[in-house]
């Protein structure tokens, strides 16, 4: 038994205090979308905001830190969403305990803080005799330490090897090359009544023995030829699973039995009538309440790709396991309080955008009950063809997923309720042919060491200066670091001191020139690679040499321009949330020197009244013209101060805080005009969504906004001249011209259904009869596709048993088909079915209900010879039905 009883807020305080007490910096946890990480979809350990501190790429102030990240496994490489409800640790989000060492302390200090605050009795003070750790088969180093140091038995100590295809749970890397080293972890024994064997056993994937800790030692760089070249610096990065641990404290088996989760498991039974507490499906819900709710506070909203999908996905199986229990109407979204409840005085953004939350996750349930019945009855279709066999085919699969939006977990799922598999060999094909064809590929997965990491470092002064003199630190052509840059070559040039901007927060970098002694280098880009501005361009005279002393000159007027759609950003930011609501956060922007873009978070089109109201608040403060006010604080003061900041994009320990008057205060380091009235003009020229519940504006100001306007009063006075208007009454004029355009439109329509259904009733005459069925197939010249189906519906009621199909070419030479079958001759003959057999004979396709459907084709040609063909298809249909 352990020496206490701890609950899982107590458990998380407990941790970050006994690292604090250790000289470690406390870092709140970062956002579950990796910032500036293409290699990840999303943060899946505790290391992953320190990722650049271990690759040399930043440096902090502090060499310890201790956290509780918050964590998501749930797509790409690290997915444990098929195993989440069907065993007692598995998760798609959980919380991971961690202390760091970025070159300070290594093995000695790391095994000895572990042990302490596990075995200690002030602290978790579990009995040793329940523990045991585990190193690198090679690691003699960290064998002695627990066995001579700590006074762990040698017989708790467990050397891990390789496995037989390669790597070991005992050996860590961040990816093919670059760091890695030996991992030590801690084992808690559960008891012998729960089957398993300790760790390096025949039976160690039992349940009895649980890794609660993980100490890896980063002490090597992995090349690409596979050598281990010692770090500089050893470096320490652990992970203690919070949930796991609580499990331990709480003198309980199953994450699912800790307090977090009972309290929330309670919740979604009473939120689906369910009396059932043991049901696998509310362990299901309660673990993706909490990783829906933090990944759209994050930032991640619904959708077919990417991060959104897996989002839809979870959110989908949580309903789907809701439908199991009896609750068809929307529940999901109810437990956010109770997730607030249970986590919200540690993650505040819980309390702040529950709202949006609610909503979010609510709308969701709302699309997906529109189609899962359909699904549901394609899949029972589907299965009920299997005649016998255990595997849904691939194609089916993916039909679910790219027509009902179902994810193939999700069809698995169903499967393994009913004993079957699904194809996804099958199934990823039909994916991967999708993904070829809209080029929709994933993003993810870039290489971690690709591009190039340079330890120099650039002081900026473009914010007081437009020229600089600087010295060149380093020059790069592609990949590679030179001494020279000659004319005509193109490379980067990194300078110790520069007045460019580098693009950053979705400002873009500046251009320009260099100059010194006979040379000149033309800028088309600054970029950021770690700490160096690095100026890309193009030597265009003489040659540039490393330790050259140089004079930097910005291109001042697209600077200007550049500072001026940055600062509308902010006052844009600010006047959103005034007249959308506080739920409104941003989600990405695009400043550049003709334009700026927007992205926020909002749950619905903003209307033109309120665009009206935004743009009227924005020009409002422009000609306020506060002065824009820098000051340079700690974060914490900053956030304190009530200065806006995004969250999971990262910050130094000073920030630079940019006000205008009382009206928009942000963190911010990017360049800003002097005064708000030096933005002049700011018109908003387009809104619209990019994703579900993000939203995008576009808008220009200054020069530009005086263009765009310009433009459109050229537009309108050229529009007043062809509808023969003044400029004042444009309006009116438009509005007459297209009733009367519409009025025309309905008469020809009437018309044509007129022609049609004369046309109609002279082909009753015409009908053959097969097996007492009227058949009729014919064209009808002239007729669209409304007048069509009222010629088929007229011939249906004066016939009563029949199957009809007509056709015509319209304007665009396309064929135009209607099929139509009586009520009572469906059994026999399926209007989809006809109208597909014709469409297939003239290049087209299509389909509809058993009773009327409809189809197109682009070969008229052969038009009469597929109608004439009908007949025949119809007998065999019928011959077929009465066999």
């Amino acid at each position: 038994m352990t020496a206490k009883r701890l609950s899982s807020a107590d458990l998380r305080a407990l941790f970050l205090s006994f690292f604090r007490e250790r000289g470690h910096q406390v870092v709140a946890s970062s956002s579950l979308v990796p910032g500036n990480d293409p290699t990840l979809l999303f943060t899946n350990a505790g290391m992953v905001q320190f990722k650049d501190v271990f690759l040399g790429k930043d440096k902090r102030s502090y060499s310890r830190a201790a956290s509780s990240q918050r964590c998501v496994r749930a797509g790409g490489k690290h997915n444990d969403l098929e195993n989440v409800g069907y065993t007692a640790r598995h998760h798609t989000f959980f919380e991971m305990l961690g202390n760091f060492s970025f070159g300070d302390y290594f093995k000695r200090d790391a095994i000895r803080f572990a042990w302490d605050f596990v075995t200690g009795k002030q602290y978790l003070g579990i009995d040793p005799q329940r523990l045991m750790v585990t190193v690198y088969h090679t690691d003699d180093e960290a064998y002695d330490i627990w066995l001579k140091d700590v006074g762990v038995p040698a017989d708790r100590i467990v050397r891990i090897g390789d496995k037989p295809g390669g790597g070991s749970d005992n050996f860590w890397q961040m990816g093919e090359t670059g760091p890695c080293g030996p991992c030590s972890e801690i084992f808690y024994d559960h008891g012998a009544h729960i089957p398993g064997g300790p760790p390096g056993s025949p039976d160690a994937d039992g349940d009895r023995w649980i890794e609660i800790w993980n100490l890896v030692f980063m002490q090597f760089d992995r090349s690409e030829e596979g050598k281990l070249t010692p770090l500089p610096k050893p470096s320490v990065d652990t992970g203690m699973g919070l949930e796991r641990t609580a499990a331990v404290m709480q003198g309980v088996h199953s994450n699912y039995e800790i307090d977090m989760f009972v309290n929330l498991i309670k919740a979604a039974a009473a939120a689906t009538n369910s009396k059932d507490l043991s049901s696998s499906s509310l362990r299901v819900i309660a673990d993706h309440i909490r990783a829906c709710s933090f990944l759209v506070a994050d930032g991640v909203f619904p959708s077919n790709e990417g991060r959104g999908y897996v989002l839809r996905r979870i959110i989908r199986r949580a309903i789907r396991h809701g439908y199991k229990l009896g609750q068809t109407q929307p529940f999901f979204y109810t437990l956010v309080a109770a997730l607030e409840k249970e986590m919200g005085e540690a993650y505040p953004e819980l309390r702040t955008q529950r709202a949006q939350i609610e909503r979010v996750l609510k709308q969701e349930e709302e699309r997906f009950a529109e189609t899962l019945s359909q699904g549901m009855v394609l899949l029972d279709q589907a299965i009920a063809r299997l005649g016998g066999k255990k595997e849904i085919p691939g194609e089916t699969v993916f039909r679910l997923y790219d027509t009902f939006g179902f994810p193939s977990d999700l069809t698995a799922d169903i499967a393994r309720e009913r004993g079957l598999t699904i194809d996804e060999p099958g199934f990823e094909q039909a994916m991967q042919v999708q993904r070829d064809t809209s080029k929709a590929a994933s993003k993810f997965g870039v290489d971690l060491r690709a591009g190039v990491s340079l330890d120099d470092k650039t002081n900026f002064s473009g914010y007081a200066n437009l020229v600089d003199a600087g010295t060149v630190v380093a020059l790069l052509r592609g990949k590679e670091r030179v001494e020279v840059l000659r004319a005509g070559e193109e490379g980067q040039v990194v300078l110790d001191h520069t007045p460019f901007y580098a693009e950053s927060g979705g400002q873009v970098g500046d251009t320009g020139v260099l100059t010194g002694p006979s040379v000149e280098f033309d800028v088309a880009d600054t970029l950021k690679i770690g700490s160096a501005f690095a100026h890309v361009g193009r030597v265009k005279e003489g040659e540039l040499r490393v330790g050259a002393r140089i004079e930097a000159r910005v291109d001042g007027e697209r600077r200007r321009a550049t500072m001026a759609n940055h600062s509308a950003t902010h006052l844009l930011h600010a006047a959103l949330r005034k007249v959308l609501g506080a739920h409104v956060t941003q989600k990405g922007s695009l400043v550049a020197p003709d334009r700026l873009r927007f992205d926020f978070a909002h749950f619905a089109a903003v209307t033109p009244e309120e665009l009206k109201q935004i743009e009227e608040l924005v020009n409002v403060e422009i000609r306020a013209n506060a002065p824009a006010e820098t000051k340079l604080m700690p974060y914490d003061a900053a956030v304190a101060s009530g200065a806006m900041a995004l969250f999971g994009e990262k910050y130094e320990d000073e920030v630079r805080v940019l006000s205008f008057g009382g009206f928009s205060t942000e963190l911010c380091g990017g360049t800003h005009v002097s005064r708000a009235g030096d933005i002049g003009l700011f018109k908003i020229v387009s809104e619209g969504g990019v994703a579900a519940g993000i939203r995008r504006i576009e808008a220009v100001t200054g020069q530009g906004a005086y263009e765009w306007i310009s433009q459109t009063d050229r537009v309108l006075r050229d529009v007043a001249s062809l509808v023969k208007a003044g400029r004042d009454d444009v309006e009116d004029k438009v509005r007459q011209l297209l009733d009367r355009s519409r009025k025309l439109e309905k008469e020809v329509a009437a018309l044509k259904s007129k022609l049609a259904s004369g046309q109609g009733n002279d082909l009753t005459g015409s009908a053959v009869d097969v097996g007492g069925l009227k058949v009729v197939a014919t064209r009808v010249d002239g007729a669209d596709a409304p007048a069509l189906r009222d010629a088929v519906d007229q011939l249906k009621n004066k016939l009563r048993s029949a199957a009809i199909v007509l056709a015509s070419v319209d304007d665009a030479n396309k064929v135009v088909l209607i099929a139509g079958v009586t009520a009572d001759q469906t059994s026999r003959v399926k209007a989809g079915d006809l109208v597909n057999f014709v469409a297939q004979q003239v290049g087209g396709r299509g389909g509809g209900r058993a009773d009327m459907a409809q189809a197109g084709g682009n070969d008229p040609a052969k038009l009469d010879e597929a109608l004439a063909r009908v007949v025949a298809w119809i007998e065999s249909e019928v011959t077929a039905k009465s066999a």
